[in-house]
């Protein structure tokens, strides 16, 4: 089945947008439920369902254009999407069987009614501080600063919640949502490990079934969390077709759902995939923003000058910028993986090497060939293994909101033994992408500066790959 999720595509673009007006045409009864919703928000003065974005008083808003500054584009955008169809422009939509339409629908119908709930919030509010230990610290990095003789680096320390990464923000927000939908088994897949070990542990709070889809690769250099996962009780399925990774995994979740839909939720760890997801995850994760931006007011009196996440999916990254888009003084920098190089076939950065089609349930910028045929990918990090990137990060680097670079296996290595000599903090690979690009950066920016750099996950799980490769 041609640009469905779970299945491999085999379109180029040309043939997409052919697809698109073939294949997506919601029901008109889901337009009539969603143009209600708008209207039933509209009458209490709102534009749509979700939470507005809050402004500062200390950024320079910008009414339209946008400001140049140390090469970044810092156009102020619209942050009011995806629209009523799960768009950010040309990106996103639902490209999936009609199987998982119906369900789809019903999961974006319930996360509306949820996000209006005050007691699934304040249930919400209760885990996430109370389970998965919110708020994390904002961690002046003193001696890295002073290494690097530049600006304030600041660490979002997201790698001391619970279970050791950003993932169990979403996971708890998921599994929540899943049990208000009387279901009893939930799935996920994992590339790293660290959203399959969330997803283990918030099903194990919540007695509910769970099976992780995981590479056979993967299962190999991430086997800590592989011996975690199924000390939470889960099921973990290594999956051995294709390459053997993050992609194949999302491949087997996806059919496992449309044959379980009934009883099961796809705990999605990125914000990536068909609406509702992209949107559903980043609201889920823009805890961390939120928290970073409450905390550098507090800390610095001010906002920082540049923010910076790595980006696989791109749940963590956008979960930090999200709150910040409309600030105009605070720019932003995504780091993919840059493997090996930007050689065919090993790297993962999609902006360097990809280009626009679909993928497991979206459009976005995929790396394939010119018959549409998916890439092989390469990372040393296992988080940031992925042919395809969200579909808001797409429209943000278009709109010249959000800059992506980045960072070689050999950069994040040096990165991940620098922060733990530097600070005594063992980042996660996927982290130390972020941190390798501020090493390159730092020193040629003002001292005046403030730099927040989000710290995603912790490294255990990547220690023993990092020792044989350091030969340590």
């Amino acid at each position: 089945m041609v640009g469905a999720v779970g299945f491999e595509p085999t379109t180029s673009w040309s043939r997409t947008k052919r697809a698109t007006k073939l294949r997506y045409a919601p029901p008109t009864r889901v337009r009539q439920r969603c143009a209600r919703r708008r209207a039933i928000a509209n009458s209490f003065g709102r534009k749509d369902l979700r939470p507005p974005l809050r402004r500062t008083p200390f950024a320079v808003l910008a009414t339209g254009g946008a400001l140049r500054e140390n090469g970044f584009m810092n156009a102020v955008v619209d942050a009011t999407l995806p629209d009523a169809h799960g768009r950010f422009g040309v990106y996103g939509g639902r490209y999936v069987p009609e199987t998982l339409m119906h369900p789809l629908q019903q999961l974006e119908e319930e996360y509306a009614r949820a996000e209006q709930d005050p007691e699934f919030q304040r249930e919400l509010t209760y885990y996430l501080r109370q389970f998965c230990g919110r708020p994390t610290p904002l961690y002046l990095a003193e001696r890295l600063t002073r290494e690097l003789g530049g600006p304030k680096i600041y660490l979002k320390r997201e790698d001391l919640l619970h279970t050791g990464a950003h993932k169990i923000n979403n996971a708890m927000g998921q599994i929540l949502l899943a049990r208000r939908m009387g279901k009893t088994r939930v799935i996920a897949e994992t590339g790293a490990g660290q959203h399959g070990v969330a997803a283990a542990t918030v099903a194990a709070m919540f007695g509910l079934k769970c099976v992780v889809y995981m590479g056979e690769v993967d299962c190999r250099r991430q086997e800590l969390n592989v011996y975690r996962m199924k000390m939470l009780g889960a099921e973990v399925v290594s999956v051995t077709a294709g390459q053997k990774t993050l992609k194949e995994a999302v491949n087997e979740a996806m059919r496992d759902w449309v044959t379980n839909v009934r009883h099961t939720h796809y705990i999605l760890g990125t914000a990536y995939g068909a609406h509702p997801y992209p949107m559903m995850v980043r609201n889920f994760q823009r805890i961390i923003g939120d928290e970073a931006r409450r905390q550098i007011l507090e800390q610095e009196e001010r906002l920082p000058d540049l923010l910076v996440a790595c980006v696989g999916g791109g749940s963590n990254a956008i979960g930090l910028f999200y709150p910040f888009l409309q600030d105009a003084s605070v720019r932003m920098l995504g780091i993919e993986a840059g493997g090996e190089g930007i050689i065919p076939e090993r790297h993962a950065a999609r902006f360097q090497g990809g280009s626009l089609g679909v993928l497991q349930g979206a459009r976005s910028y995929i790396l394939q060939d010119e018959q549409g045929q998916i890439q092989l990918t390469h990372s040393v990090s296992a988080g940031l293994d992925y042919a395809a990137v969200g579909p808001e990060h797409a429209w943000l680097r278009d709109q010249h909101r959000v800059e992506y670079s980045y960072a070689t296996d050999e950069q994040a290595l040096a990165a991940f033994g620098a922060l733990a000599r530097l600070e005594g903090i063992i980042p996660a690979l996927e982290s130390a992408h972020a941190i390798a690009a501020v090493m390159e950066r730092a020193p040629k920016m003002p001292r005046d500066q403030v730099i927040i750099v989000n710290l995603s996950g912790r490294g255990d799980k990547d220690v023993a790959q990092v020792a044989a490769r350091m030969k340590l």
